[in-house]
């Protein structure tokens, strides 16, 4: 009876757990309808935006001697510092979204490593900053509670020490890694280089369609401003994006511990009958051969 008594015991602890992974869930659920349409407006201004700069951006390098006399635009051949900006979620139990953010991270400082550039890793979300932390990987900057409640100023401020240092020369590149969502079922990785900005992407013969209405002189300037729009909303798209994909992926997650939950109970419960008629077998038994021995 006290293997009847373990099974028992089995059944309602694994019912337990999947009574919380349905309710989790449903949670992620709410959450990520929320989510998902903060996610398409964002991504609507985020493309607009940088439509606007490389309608600017493309008119000056086409049309202006001497090209964009800006160091955002400006390949540095020989790049010695580059800052990577990683998010990853404040919290677990939403499958491998974190560690596929983690390994685009450690493959991107492998590659600048080799090239013998150095790199300053600043880390968003704290499943990210434990990991490299517990791997001894230094770590330049870090915030935690910003990707699981996303805000624009505190986005603005982190992402903005990195676009300064880069306007004084202290970095040459600016690299940005997250799990975004895509869909329901999907996330996606993106692994975005934000400064510099690569000119040969504009296309001149677009650049004279464009129907823009600024004045020759202020471009420069109006371009300038613009930079650090884009950059300052290409960080806080990123997290709206990754909490989308964090509710998503956990989610999915959830509804399959609780599909595996419910076939551990239904083997349990197989096992707790067969473990039963063998009791109950050999209690028959022994009554049986009690009887005959009374004969």
């Amino acid at each position: 009876m006290a293997n009847l008594k373990d099974i028992q015991r089995q059944i309602k602890s694994v019912s337990n757990t999947q009574k919380t992974t349905r309710a989790m869930k449903l949670v992620s659920t709410a959450k990520l309808r929320r989510a998902e349409e903060l996610a398409r407006r964002s991504r609507l201004y985020a493309a607009k935006m940088n439509q606007v700069i490389a309608e600017i951006a493309g008119r000056i390098k086409c049309h202006k001697v001497g090209g964009i006399d800006n160091r955002c635009f400006t390949k540095i051949e020989n790049p010695k510092i580059v800052d990577i900006i990683f998010v990853t979620a404040d919290k677990g139990l939403c499958g491998g979204f974190n560690i596929q953010t983690i390994k685009a991270v450690k493959k991107l400082i492998t590659e600048h490593k080799e090239k013998n550039i150095k790199v300053r890793l600043r880390g968003i979300g704290k499943k990210g900053v434990e990991f490299f932390k517990y791997n001894e990987v230094e770590l330049f900057d870090e915030v935690v509670n910003l990707s699981s409640k996303p805000d624009k100023g505190r986005s603005d401020s982190f992402i903005m020490t990195s676009v300064e240092d880069f306007h004084d020369g202290k970095i040459d590149g600016l690299y940005l890694v997250y799990n975004g969502y895509k869909n329901m079922i999907t996330q996606e990785l993106h692994v975005n280089k934000i400064l510099p900005i690569d000119v040969n992407q504009f296309d001149c013969a677009e650049a004279q369609k464009s129907i823009l209405e600024i004045e020759a002189q202020d471009e420069e300037q109006m371009l300038d401003s613009l930079i650090n729009k884009y950059v300052e909303y290409n960080m806080y798209y990123s997290l709206i994006d990754s909490v989308a994909a964090e509710h998503s992926a956990r989610m999915q997650a959830m509804d399959t511990a609780t599909n595996n939950a419910k076939e551990v109970v239904k083997t349990l419960k197989v096992q707790f009958n067969k473990a039963r008629q063998a009791a109950i077998t050999t209690e028959l038994i022994e009554i049986i051969s009690g009887v005959e021995s009374m004969k």
